[in-house]
């Protein structure tokens, strides 16, 4: 299986799929066009149907088609950059204006940019008939290292009535660097797409290139896998914690998680060569072997123990606690609707993770506790990531005590003409790779889903009648990346 059921659909059943497929609990995960070799545009919705473990997805042909974002709000992103790059038309969008590209500008090449305009207009916003409103806009260059980003505010005194984000001012060709690649070779691209998510990236993109190869990756490649995506989930997180703890003013535990965050590199680069999981992962398997003797266990545990003693002490600091319960409250119908996703949703109520509900690798074989809460604050998204560290401390524990010798790669060559699905859990979300193989056997086509993607669209109804001083920790508790977007 190459992780997808086609399905092709009329125009016309757009809307009654989706009604369908959202009264089953299913959800529509993202949508792009393409040119299957030249022979027309054709629109793919990547759907998760419940207890099915390949995705369905839906092909309609045609550059004009009535737009699924009033039925599937989540869907109105996706349905604007293709209106943006592919000049796909969607009659009915609830927001009929551009989302990648600046208003005045129609320079594209082959579904891509050439290059972006001069900042120049404004981006669409609501009219203000009051003088007691103030507008605030902020960016797109931030202090200190922070992605470039623009967002308004319009605000009364310190409360924030109404929030827009501005991203997309850098476009790096992301997903137009694969065209004309080997697949063998791209796997380095795609490492390098979010630096926080290099081992994330690189195994949704193997995966399907297995997948359109039918290739079957070796049980010993496929537990080293989980352990390196957990162990990139480890950092991660850790780094979220002292960066939550940064916008709280709780300095002491800023240095302490980030520490924690820097001993789990060290783990990483002595197992690996790479501080950030690089030069790892191959389509087939792994590039070389990995020795993750007793002293990984002994390190990680070591950690373990520290992590377990920060957590407890984070959770007796009230100055930091009041400043994250109900900050910024996501409710669980808000973030299904918009497509909120990872520790995001799982912190507003929505039992979800690819890695168990689509199982991959050899997470099918493992335990795994998918923790999640209901009350959506910053304090839920900061405890649901607590869990998960304890969770993913469990995995990679598991994996050493089980991993086998064995090969760790397979040849794995996609025939011309193929197509794959491939998908992670990302520390941030779900992240998927739709790749499609030209006649001459290189790619010709790759879609990238990330998490921050969907988690962006979520965020400003976090946003709207809270607090100004609040903004910088909400942004915080959700672990948005910028680079996730501009692709």
């Amino acid at each position: 299986m190459n992780g997808m059921r086609i399905k092709p659909l009329e125009a016309s059943k757009l809307h009654a799929a989706a009604k369908a497929l959202y009264e089953a609990g299913g959800r529509v995960q993202f949508a792009y066009a393409w040119s299957p070799h030249g022979s027309g545009t054709e629109v793919r919705y990547i759907c998760a149907v419940p207890d099915q473990q390949d995705f369905d997805v839906w092909t309609v042909a045609g550059c004009s088609l009535p737009s699924l974002a009033p039925v599937v709000p989540l869907l109105g992103w996706y349905e604007r950059e293709m209106t943006d790059l592919q000049k796909i038309k969607f009659s009915g969008h609830p927001e009929p204006y551009p989302l990648v590209l600046r208003e005045d500008d129609s320079t594209r090449i082959n579904g891509s940019l050439k290059s972006y305009p001069p900042t120049n207009g404004h981006a669409h916003l609501p009219a203000i008939e009051t003088r007691d409103v103030q507008q605030l806009p902020f960016g797109p260059i931030r202090a200190d290292v922070v992605e470039s980003a623009e967002f308004t505010f319009f605000y009364i005194g310190e409360r924030i009535i109404y929030y827009q984000p501005r991203l997309f001012f850098k476009h790096r060709g992301m997903e137009s660097c694969f065209q004309g690649q080997r697949p063998d070779h791209a796997v380095v691209i795609a490492e390098r797409v979010s630096g926080v998510g290099t081992l994330a990236h690189a195994l949704a993109y193997c995966e399907a290139i297995e997948r359109a190869a039918k290739c079957t990756v070796p049980p010993r490649a496929q537990a080293l896998r989980v352990l390196l995506a957990e162990l990139e989930r480890i950092y991660n997180h850790l780094h979220y914690l002292g960066h939550l703890c940064h916008t709280t003013s709780l300095k002491v535990g800023e240095a302490q998680g980030k520490l924690l965050e820097e001993k789990a590199k060290q783990l990483i680069a002595r197992l690996t060569g790479s501080r950030f999981l690089r030069s790892l992962l191959t389509p087939g398997g792994l590039r070389r072997d990995l020795t993750p003797d007793r002293w990984l266990g002994a390190g990680l545990e070591a950690l373990r123990q520290e992590f377990v003693a920060y957590v407890e002490r984070l959770e007796a600091s009230e100055s930091h606690l009041d400043r994250l319960i109900t900050t910024g409250p996501l409710p669980a119908r808000i973030a299904f609707d918009q497509g909120a996703t990872g520790p995001i949703e799982r912190a507003s109520g929505l039992d979800r993770d690819l890695r168990r509900d689509h199982p991959y690798a050899q997470y099918a074989e493992l335990p795994l506790a998918v923790s999640t809460l209901k009350e959506g604050d910053a304090y839920a998204r900061e405890r649901v990531r607590m869990a998960e560290v304890e969770a993913s401390f469990i995995l990679c524990q598991r994996v050493l005590l089980l991993l086998e010798p064995g090969p760790i790669r397979t040849e794995c060559a996609p025939p011309p003409l193929s197509q794959g699905l491939g998908w992670a859990e990302d520390p941030r979300g779900s992240l998927f790779y739709a790749v499609h193989i030209g006649g001459d056997g290189r790619l010709a086509r790759v879609k990238i889903k990330s998490p921050s993607f969907s988690n962006w669209r979520a965020f400003p109804f976090t946003v709207h009648d809270t607090n100004m001083m609040d903004y910088a920790i909400n942004e915080a508790s959700f672990g948005l990346t910028i680079a996730g977007c501009d692709r």
